[in-house]
């Protein structure tokens, strides 16, 4: 396949889409858990359930959304209708946050698992068609590293400032507030990025039988599985770290309003290093630049471990390495993606293979603060409401500290040995064209 270059403008407006689905990964990765422990005075093993298991819904959602999609672009020759209707995740995005007067406890947590679920379904409505675009053109192997580093960026930009405002929103504003002006900024940008889509698609079409049983194609797979699977530990890691950063900064470093601070130091670096990342990618291919990036979180996590004995510089330093390695965790995995489809020969079958792998990374989603939830019970955490003042135990401190650190770089350590079962980059980089 010619490797097509993409105008930036349409890669532009494609990457606008994903500010948008930025807010929605990264504000109840952040804040949820800690919403539902220590505002909504919800124990801490059914915050982390209740963050679970409308993920777990997901493993079934996303894949039939992928199904549906697929079959949009055979009937249609386009994935519109479900791009626009997962727009209308703002609305969900805004009751996550909105729980009426006086609910707390289990009747709270039932509240923010049913705006959960519906936002789910509705984000997978826009994200499994729009990360579907990459296999729907007509671009070869280094230009799909090209788009995503375009989406990337501006994710990470998403990502950034969404988790440097929403704590700041809801610390001053409150939750609600919060909601309601981060969807609005949702909105915009997705309905950006629903214009993006069609601007590539026409810029670089892409001729394809149209045949069914997309998702059997995709999980017959055997490339496609080992990719997925490594994924799944990938994604969980990280959402792990995000959930547990408001502990680590109230209760290891007793500074509360250090979230900000590490949070820029996670973000920043891979903003800048994601063009980095696109680099080493062209030059070295992107299965070596992943387990780089994996040896260099799980190094990073094990600093933190050691909590504020190490230092704030160092562990500002350290989170900002984490950065720098989330960077390639995002860019790399999503652009492997459309070479497995690419490989398997039915391009037809892109929504199959993201429906699946979107799935994997929802539910990663839930698992890492689920996990992290689990640290903070075996820890003996007290929850509480937001105008309670409680002193943890020891023990939970020290679970806080090792649920940041320790538990996360043993997780990684397990991805770094599922990803080498992964053997395809190195022949399809052998294929494609030098640049």
């Amino acid at each position: 396949m010619a490797d097509v270059r993409l105008p930036r403008a349409g890669l532009a407006a494609f990457a606008t889409g994903s500010f948008g689905m930025g807010v929605w990964v990264t504000v109840p990765g952040l804040l949820l858990l800690y919403f539902l422990t220590d505002i909504l005075a919800v124990p801490p093993l059914l915050a982390g359930a209740t963050l679970l298991i409308p993920k777990i819904a997901d493993v079934v959602l996303h894949p039939w959304v992928g199904t549906v999609s697929d079959a949009d672009l055979a009937r249609h020759g386009r994935r519109r209708r479900l791009l626009l209707a997962g727009c209308a995740l703002v609305v969900a995005f805004v009751a996550l946050f909105t729980v009426p007067a006086g609910l707390t406890g289990p009747a709270a947590a039932g509240w923010v698992a049913v705006a959960f679920v519906a936002g789910n379904l509705l984000f997978a409505a826009y994200q499994v068609p729009y990360l579907s675009t990459p296999a729907d053109l007509a671009i070869g192997y280094h230009e799909r590293t090209r788009l995503m580093g375009f989406r990337m960026v501006v994710l990470t930009i998403g990502i950034l400032a969404s988790g440097l405002a929403a704590p700041l929103l809801a610390r001053d504003a409150g939750y609600g507030t919060m909601a309601m002006a981060l969807g609005g900024l949702m909105l915009a940008a997705m309905l950006v990025g629903v214009a993006g889509v069609g601007r590539l698609a026409r810029a670089a079409p892409l001729d394809r039988p149209r045949s069914g049983h997309s998702l059997l194609i995709a999980l017959r797979d055997r490339q496609f599985r080992r990719l997925v699977g490594a994924y799944l530990t990938m994604s969980t890691t990280s959402h792990l770290v995000l959930a547990a950063v408001p502990y680590y900064t109230k209760y290891e470093l007793g500074r509360p309003s250090l979230t900000t601070v590490l949070v820029a130091a996670f973000l920043a670096p891979a903003l800048i290093a994601t063009p980095v990342w696109v680099r080493v990618a062209r030059r070295y291919g992107k299965q070596r630049g992943l387990l780089v990036a994996q040896a260099a979180f799980v190094a990073g996590c094990l600093v933190l471990a050691a909590g504020s004995a190490a230092g704030r510089p160092v562990l500002i330093a350290a989170v900002a390495v984490l950065g720098v390695a989330f960077a390639a965790l995002q860019l790399l995995p999503f652009s492997m993606l459309p070479d497995v489809v690419a490989a398997s020969g039915r391009p037809e079958s892109a929504g199959g293979y993201t429906g699946v792998w979107t799935a994997a990374d929802s539910l990663g989603g839930a698992l890492g603060p689920y996990v992290y939830s689990a640290c903070l019970a075996a820890g003996g955490f007290v929850a509480s409401t937001g105008d309670e003042v409680t002193v943890q135990p020891d023990s939970a401190v020290i679970w806080i500290r090792l649920g940041f650190g320790a538990v996360p770089a043993a997780l990684m350590l397990v991805a770094v040995f599922a990803q080498r079962a992964y053997t395809l980059d190195g022949r399809v980089a052998l294929s494609a064209p030098p640049r």
